[in-house]
């Protein structure tokens, strides 16, 4: 695909790496942009077009899917961590980050998938993360629900590739946005996670690895269980 000239749907288009992929489309010349969130007075990037959507709700999903019949890239962007450890994190915070991160995105994807059809095919930029692969207790409800998303990713892939939608992901480590406030680690910046996940689909990339932490861990899936938990190792 090619972003110029493309029509794009971001979901959580009000902030963090959301605000920055609204930015970085209407800078790399989409001819519009939907900054879709929950609240759309909360956009503020200029030229974008404000709409309703909480990825949540199903009739939400489908109001703005009447309203967004041009789309040709649709980014799952949505996303939230409850925070809730693997041992003693509620059960309703497992089911929340789920219902967002994974049922969110399927149903935005599943609702939009007709339209993408109607207009040659398009493409589905699913926002995952590193944690995809790696996990921690104190961090199990989100990563669990990042894992589950790169699976269902996997299978839209195969789903929509005979009516022409290509499916790619990106997966990245901590980016500088209030999802990882407080936390003493290195991060990207999101602009530039957002202008590198675009230069990379106008490329075909479909899995987007976005700094070299991801690719390590990445790499450390064909190898033994200890290359990425070593904590596991005896002694």
């Amino acid at each position: 695909m090619t972003v110029q000239g493309s029509v794009a749907l971001v979901t959580g288009g009000n902030r963090g790496l959301g605000d920055s992929f609204v930015r970085a489309l209407l800078d790399a010349g989409a001819s519009k942009v939907y900054a879709a969130a929950r609240d759309p007075r909360k956009v503020t990037a200029a030229g974008a077009v404000p709409l309703v959507l909480d990825v949540t709700d199903a009739d939400s999903v489908q109001a703005a899917a009447q309203q967004a019949r041009d789309v040709t890239l649709l980014i799952n962007n949505a996303g939230i961590d409850s925070g809730a450890s693997v041992l003693e994190g509620d059960f309703a915070d497992f089911r929340h980050d789920f219902e967002t991160n994974v049922l969110g995105s399927l149903r935005v994807t599943r609702e939009f998938a007709s339209t993408l059809a109607g207009n040659g095919g398009g493409t589905v930029l699913n926002v995952l993360s590193v944690l995809s692969w790696l996990t921690a207790p104190d961090v199990a409800s989100y990563t669990a629900s990042k894992s589950a998303g790169w699976s269902v990713t996997n299978s839209l892939r195969l789903a929509l590739r005979n009516q022409g939608t290509r499916v790619s992901a990106l997966h990245v480590a901590y980016i500088d946005t209030d999802l990882a406030r407080g936390l003493d680690v290195p991060k990207s910046d999101p602009t530039d996670i957002a202008r590198l996940t675009l230069k990379m689909l106008d490329e075909g990339a479909e899995e987007i690895l976005a700094d070299e932490i991801t690719k390590q861990v990445k790499a450390g899936l064909s190898q033994s269980l200890t290359t990425l938990y070593p904590q596991l190792i005896e002694g």
